[in-house]
């Protein structure tokens, strides 16, 4: 079998489709659930905290040029290597949340598997020395 034959088989088969499709779903649930993060959580959680702006938190690490503005973004500009942890506390509540949805989900897809009224199973064949005696017995009463 060719290359080529080979590659077309392992990608069309179910599980590689799955993926792909799982792939896509989640790249757009991530960015829903980082605008839900962004826009909705972080202003809250930012106010509950003296307006506090997380994007905004850093680290200068080296000088800041004269009339360079107090701000992230004015001091990347300016070139200034500057620890940017605010962004990372951003990242890590968006982690969490998106973690806590995917569990959310699991928990309700596994409780609905569950509920699922299983098939009866299909009686398990007869061993074969059972069945000999059987025949043996309706010969003898013959």
């Amino acid at each position: 079998m060719g290359m080529m034959q080979e590659f077309r088989e392992f990608a069309v088969k179910g599980n590689v489709i799955d993926l792909a499709v799982g792939v896509i779903i989640g790249s757009a649930f991530g960015k829903i659930v980082g605008s839900l993060v962004e826009d909705v959580i972080m202003p809250i959680v930012g106010s509950i905290f003296g307006k506090l702006d997380f994007t905004n938190l850093y680290v200068a690490l080296g000088t800041v040029p004269e009339g360079t503005a107090p701000t992230l973004a004015a001091l990347k500009e300016a070139g200034v290597p500057t620890l940017a942890y605010g962004n990372f506390i951003t990242v890590a509540i968006n982690f969490l949340i998106l973690a806590f949805i995917i569990f959310m989900m699991v928990k309700q897809i596994n409780r609905l598997k569950r509920n699922e009224p299983t098939a009866p199973a299909a009686p398990a064949p007869t061993p074969e020395d059972v069945v000999l005696l059987r025949e043996i017995r309706d010969s003898l009463r013959k």
